[in-house]
């Protein structure tokens, strides 16, 4: 599959793609820039970090910033806090997240120094906001089974994705269980996407790659990039069959790192789910 230059602004630490279904519109993060980014070309900056986001409406985004999941209006550019994220924990912000099909909103949080075992990862839902699992060191791979009854999430640093199975409302049912051991290839999973067919792509860091694997955790194929530091991948485009990836310029110069990247695929994703306030 060849690879496109998506946009050529670099991010220090680029994350968190999201297609916008109603606007046709890729939307990502610098986390550590403190900014979001749209492929029109526009930019927000924000007064802390800011690292996901799921779609409300048309003119609405839900964001999980530093301390807080708010919501941020692309016309007048005003934040209405919804609920808070850790606001009492000054060493931690928000990392990987993503919108689950039953209208929640899962998000991990990790030390901004990486401290161990600092973070964890949360379900947002009409209202309430639930710690799921604690413990996590570096939160990443949250991402849905097209049936919804199945969730993904990663502590990147323990090099294993996670699997656990959701009710019908969306929460989490039983203890999680292994779903893919990367440790053996000292692989680092970081974010993930699971497409239509139920195969779940995750972004390698360091590794200049994302890899595809069944819903049995086979290794299926993979896609090489220019940039190391691969972050997250997201579907979007109109048929849903472009891959989006950021990456991180953070340590590295080279003239790739930090960008974003595109690549057909033979595949359609899921469309992202939108956020139930």
């Amino acid at each position: 599959m060849p690879v496109t230059l998506h946009d050529s602004r670099q991010c220090i630490l680029g994350e968190g793609p999201l297609w916008h279904p109603l606007r046709k519109q890729l939307f990502w993060f610098d986390i550590l820039g403190q900014k979001l980014l749209c492929d029109s070309g526009e930019e927000w900056s924000f007064s802390g970090h800011v690292s996901a986001a799921g779609w409300v409406d048309a003119d609405t985004l839900f964001v999980a910033g530093e301390t807080a999941l708010f919501t941020f209006d692309l016309n007048t550019q005003a934040v209405t806090d919804i609920v808070g994220l850790e606001a009492d924990n000054p060493l931690t912000r928000s990392n990987d997240g993503r919108a689950d099909p039953q209208g929640g909103f899962w998000i991990g949080t990790m030390g901004k120094k990486a401290q161990s075992y600092a973070g964890a990862i949360y379900r947002y839902y009409r209202g309430e906001l639930r710690q799921l699992f604690d413990r996590i060191t570096i939160s990443n791979s949250i991402c849905f089974a097209p049936s919804g009854d199945r969730a993904y999430f990663t502590d990147t640093r323990g090099r294993r994705i996670m699997q656990v199975a959701l009710d019908a409302q969306g929460w989490p049912v039983g203890a999680p269980e292994l779903f893919l051991d990367l440790r053996a290839d000292e692989l680092n999973p970081d974010g993930s996407v699971v497409d239509g067919e139920g195969c779940l792509w995750n972004a390698q860091w360091g590794a200049h790659r994302v890899a595809r694997y069944d819903a049995n955790g086979k290794f299926m194929e993979s896609v090489e990039f220019p940039a190391a530091q691969i972050s997250c991948p997201a579907f979007g485009g109109d048929d849903l069959k472009t891959l989006f990836v950021t990456s991180a310029a953070d340590g590295l110069d080279g003239p790739s790192e930090g960008q974003t990247f595109a690549i057909p695929s033979a595949v359609a994703g899921q469309q992202e789910h939108r956020v139930i306030l």
